[in-house]
Parts: structure tokens; C-alpha cells; sequence
């Protein structure tokens, strides 16, 4: 028998996307070709962002009491530090603390919400291409076993085997040659809240700690000439130098090793009819900013309840084409970022350097310019106003507008108790306005959460963006025609 949906890869973006889709009542084949869950941390931890939507996928659980709070960055030139700034307070955006934290925890906080949902992850099972079809999508499994499912999602990896079958272009260039890190146990005279680097010509080394005993993350691009595969002794001794020459710190044992080429590539689309690609299967770039599993993350919040319409018949399958619209342009700004940030740490070249070290670090300084640095790296300005569901430019509207993030709040039901916005959320919508037109969104969407409004009803999508603003039904029907695109009543598979 077809399954609804086959997600390849049980990293982040994978379980959050069986999570969402599992919550809508969605059946989920999650395959990994590894033989069980990752261990080693990788992705440093959650923006406020990826937090948020941890939070609506009921997957936080007790992260954020296990997590270390980011509270500053501080750069050091030369030996003196030249800018120190503070990380995750209050802005005018809200919402909650970034977490430093181990990918592996994340992973397996998902998975518990994914097991708590009725589905699970079935390990060593690769996945060895895939033959789109009219109506279904024919997967081979590297043991030889082929499988049927209405949708395919790759969400496997920058080396993703879904795309490649796709013959989907992942064109890019590499930033740096050659990244090295560790995770260690060190003895290191560093405040255990925030991260630190140490810029010197052409050499750059950062640190971050970790949730352990005197755990930390050291991180430093490979000198000219150090080798395409280096051993793990390798690359503790440079780290070890380094770490000791900057900060006078010792490494007393090894977690973990890796060196890595950053590339930045962005795919030339995200779906192929009924094949679709999220987080590093769609695109990659530097780990610095701390961007890469939070944009995977969201690929997969917004994906999720578009494709648990069109699976449950409530949406034209166009919906999905509005998956890419939102998404690829976060990507391609994320890319942006990350490249332009790494260039300037990095330094290559005199000049580079010299207006690294004597202009962008100390500019960081300023307020202002900390402020957009929060913002940005937050994730919490990600709009999708100017996308084919949001409200663009030609009508004006205070406050919020579609497409717009809407911050959490403590809403009032129509007994009179009280909800968070977030908890109210994925699956569910949630129409803050009177009670009739939640029933008119709740005919054509499903599951919809009637909450107290203002003058304007909100209609919030499971991904806690704006969908519509107004108060006629006539508008809400008018706007659910041309975003879902499925009449009343008319369900197809």
C-alpha cells in the first residue's frame, strides 16, 4: 500500500518535518541510511527562532534548561579585545533566548516528539534513487527493496542522493579551503556564556561552549598546506597551539574532530512535481552565524503544513509551489550573510584584514549595529510579506501584515481561559477574531483554534506567520480560494 509521505534523512530538518506532518495526521516513513542516531554535536545549538518552532512542534521539551543561554561575543585583535557585545536581550522582536547546545540533544528531542506522535525513524535504510510518477514517487532502498509513496522529501544532506536523482544543478563556490574542529574538554579562563575569537593576519580561532564539563567547541580555518584529510591528532595539536598561544588554555581530552570545506550553494529549485528537497539537501554555507540547522529547521515548518493540505486533500497541490517562493529567499540571504561574515573573519588578503581589524570589529561596538546583528541572526525578521501568500507593498497596514511573523502572546479562548499563541498552534491554525469566521477558515483548513481578537481578525498559520487580516468572511473565503485553491468541500488524494 502507497504511503502518504517517504522523508529521507533523520537529521533536524527531517524530524522536524515528520514531526509536523505526523501531528496534521499524516502517515511518515522517516529513512536514514546510518545505522542509529549521531552522537556528536555538529550544529552548535537554536536562534530564537529555531526555538520558536521547537516550541510549536511540541519538541522543546526540557531543552532550554539543558541548553547554555547566548550572552555575548567578544572579538579579540592581536591579543586585545576590541569588541565585546551583548547576545539574546529583549528586542523589539521578542521572543525567547538562543540555546548553545549539542545537535545530537536537538535530534533526540525531536525524535521523542516524533515517537510520541506514532512514528519513528528506521535506520539503515538508504535510500538509492527515486522515479517520479504521475500519481506516486517509486523509491529504491540500498538493500534492494523498492517502496511507494505519494511524496518524497530529501532532506538528506549536502551530498543528498534525492537531488542528485532529482537532476536538480546545487551550483556554489567554497568560502574557505579548509575548516577545522573539536570538541574537547579544556581548561580555558573564558565565561561559559557566549562565544570568544581571536583574530591574528591570517589566523582566526573561536570558541564555544558547550552543556558538559568544561566542554567547548574550538573552531579555526586550516593553515596553507595542512592537508585535505587531516588525522584527528592533527587537528587537536593545531587547535591546541592555537587555543594555548591566544587564550592560555589547555585541552585536557577529545569528544570529537572534523574538517570541512565551506561551500556556499543554494539548489536551482526545491520540488520537482512530487518530490521536494529541505535544509543542507537545498542548500549550504558557512557555519559561522550559527544559521545552517535553523534555516532547515523552518524549511521544514513551512513545508509541513502545506504538504499535510495537499496529502489530505484540503489544497491544490499549486500550495506547494509557494514552499519555494517563501523559503529560497531565506536561503540566498543566509548565504549572503554567512559568506560575507566568514570573509571578513577570515581575512584573506592584507587589505581584507586591515579593514577587519581596524574598521568592522570595532564598528561592532556600536548599539546600533549590535541591535541588527541580534535581529538578523535571531531569524525572527524571516517575512514572507513579499511572497505569492503575503501582502506585498501595494497595501498599506499598520502593524502586523501577511506573511509577517507573529509573535507569541497569551490569547483568551471564548470560555474565558487563556492560551498561548504557540500552544495553540501546529497543527492547528489559529483565527483571533469572532467565533463565525473561525468556523468559515475551519471548513476549508481543518483543525482551526478560535481565539478572542481585536477589531481585525488574524488568521495564523501553523508556522506562526500571518495568512489574512480583515473582518468579512467574504474575505477570508476570497482569500482561502486563491492561497488553498480546493472549493469547499471537495477532497482529493
Amino acid at each position: 500500500m502507497r504511503g502518504d509521505v517517504i522523508v529521507a534523512g533523520a537529521g533536524p530538518t527531517g524530524l522536524a518535518l515528520a514531526c509536523g506532518l505526523r501531528a496534521a495526521g499524516i502517515d511518515v516513513r522517516v529513512l536514514d541510511k546510518t545505522a542509529g542516531p549521531a552522537v556528536t554535536s555538529r550544529a552548535l545549538g537554536l536562534q530564537p527562532r529555531g526555538v520558536e518552532v521547537l516550541d510549536r512542534l511540541g519538541a522543546l521539551g526540557d531543552l532550554p534548561d539543558r541548553g547554555l543561554p547566548i550572552r555575548s561575543v567578544t572579538i579579540n585583535v592581536d591579543g586585545r579585545e576590541l569588541a565585546s557585545f551583548p547576545v539574546g536581550q529583549p528586542t523589539r522582536l521578542g521572543g525567547p533566548r538562543g540555546l548553545l547546545m549539542s545537535q545530537a540533544d536537538i535530534e533526540g528531542a525531536l525524535r521523542d516528539r516524533l515517537t510520541a506522535l506514532g512514528g519513528d525513524v528506521e535506520w539503515g535504510r538508504g535510500i538509492q534513487g527515486v522515479q517520479p510518477g504521475p500519481d506516486s514517487v517509486t523509491v529504491r532502498l540500498d538493500d534492494g527493496a523498492v517502496v511507494d509513496a505519494a511524496w518524497v522529501v530529501g532532506g538528506d544532506g549536502a551530498h543528498s542522493v534525492v537531488r542528485k536523482a532529482m537532476g536538480v544543478g546545487f551550483p556554489g563556490v567554497p568560502v574557505v579551503e579548509r575548516f577545522l574542529l573539536a570538541d574537547v574538554h579544556a581548561d580555558i579562563d573564558l565565561q561559559r556564556g557566549g562565544a570568544t575569537s581571536w583574530l591574528r593576519g591570517d589566523m582566526a580561532l573561536a570558541a564555544f561552549p558547550l552543556p558538559g564539563d568544561d566542554l567547548w567547541r574550538v573552531m579555526a580555518p586550516a593553515p596553507i598546506g595542512f592537508g585535505d584529510e587531516p588525522a584527528a591528532e592533527a587537528i587537536v595539536d593545531y587547535l591546541g597551539a592555537r587555543l594555548a598561544d591566544e587564550a592560555d588554555g589547555t585541552i585536557r581530552s577529545v569528544e570529537w574532530t572534523s574538517s570541512f570545506r565551506i561551500h556556499r550553494r543554494l539548489a536551482d529549485t526545491y520540488r520537482r512535481g512530487r518530490i521536494l528537497l529541505a535544509g543542507d539537501a537545498a542548500h549550504i554555507h558557512s557555519p559561522l552565524g550559527g544559521q545552517g540547522m535553523n534555516t532547515g529547521i523552518g524549511d521544514a515548518e513551512n513545508l509541513a503544513w502545506k504538504l499535510a493540505l495537499v496529502v489530505s486533500g484540503r489544497a491544490d497541490q499549486r500550495l506547494l509551489d509557494t514552499y519555494e517562493a517563501e523559503r529560497r529567499p531565506i536561503a540566498k540571504g543566509v548565504l549572503e550573510t554567512t559568506s560575507s561574515v566568514t570573509e571578513v573573519v577570515v581575512g584573506q588578503g592584507r587589505a581584507s584584514r586591515l579593514l577587519r581589524d581596524r574598521v568592522a570589529v570595532p564598528l561592532m561596538n556600536q548599539g546600533w549595529l549590535q541591535n541588527l546583528i541580534t535581529e538578523r541572526a535571531s531569524q525572527l525578521r524571516v517575512s514572507y510579506r513579499n511572497g505569492p501568500l503575503g501582502a506585498g507593498s501595494r497595501r498599506f497596514l499598520p502593524g502586523v501584515r501577511a506573511g509577517d511573523r507573529v509573535a507569541d502572546r497569551t490569547c483568551t479562548r471564548f470560555d474565558g481561559t487563556t492560551v498561548r499563541l504557540y500552544d495553540a498552534l501546529g497543527p492547528a491554525w489559529v483565527l483571533l477574531g469572532p467565533e463565525p469566521l473561525a468556523e468559515t477558515a475551519r471548513n476549508r483548513l481543518g483543525d482551526v483554534a478560535g481565539l478572542r481578537g481585536g477589531r481585525d481578525a488574524l488568521l495564523v498559520r501553523p508556522d506562526g506567520h500571518l495568512a489574512w487580516r480583515g473582518t468579512e468572511a467574504a474575505g477570508l473565503r476570497a482569500w482561502l480560494d486563491r492561497a488553498i485553491g480546493v472549493p469547499a468541500g471537495i477532497l482529493t488524494r
